[in-house]
C-alpha cells in the first residue's frame, strides 16, 4: 500500500507528501487564483511519468552493459480541451549520450519501459496515445 497525504495551504495551494517523506508543492496560475508557487498536479502526472520511463530506460541500459553516460527525457503532451482535461497525445523523447551505444538496445529498452515496466505510462496510455522516439550521442 502506497500512502500520500495533501494538505490545503491557502487559496489554491497544497502541500503533498507521500512514502518517501518529500514534499511537493502545487499550486495554481495567478488567473485560477493561485500565487505560482508550485507545480501543477497534472504537470506532477507528466514529470512523474518522465522520470518512471527514464528510471526503467537507464536501468536496462546499465543491465545490458551499455556505457550511458547521460539521458534527458523530453516530453509534449496534449490534453482535451473539455472537463475531465485527460492527457490525449503524448510524445517521449529520449536522448541518450554514451559510448558506442547500440542503437537496437537502446530501442528495446524504450519499449520494454513502455509495454512491460513502466506503470505510470501504462496507466496513462489508457486514455492517452502514447508515441516514442530517441537520439542517440556519442560521448567524448
Amino acid at each position: 500500500i502506497m500512502k500520500a497525504n495533501i494538505r490545503w495551504t491557502g487559496d489554491v495551494s497544497f502541500a503533498g507528501t507521500a512514502d518517501s517523506g518529500h514534499t511537493v508543492i502545487m499550486d495554481g496560475a495567478p488567473e485560477s487564483g493561485g500565487q505560482n508557487k508550485g507545480s501543477r498536479p497534472m504537470e506532477l502526472v507528466l514529470i512523474g511519468m518522465g522520470g518512471c520511463t527514464a528510471y526503467d530506460v537507464v536501468h536496462i541500459l546499465l543491465k545490458s552493459r551499455q556505457e550511458i553516460t547521460d539521458c534527458v527525457v523530453e516530453i509534449e503532451a496534449k490534453r482535451a480541451e473539455t472537463d475531465p482535461k485527460v492527457f490525449t497525445n503524448i510524445h517521449i523523447h529520449f536522448i541518450v549520450t554514451g559510448k558506442n551505444l547500440d542503437e537496437k538496445k537502446v530501442q528495446h529498452a524504450i519499449e520494454l519501459s513502455a509495454t512491460k515496466y513502466c506503470s505510470a505510462s501504462i496507466m496513462i496510455g489508457k486514455t492517452a496515445k502514447i508515441t516514442h522516439d530517441f537520439e542517440l550521442i556519442e560521448s567524448e
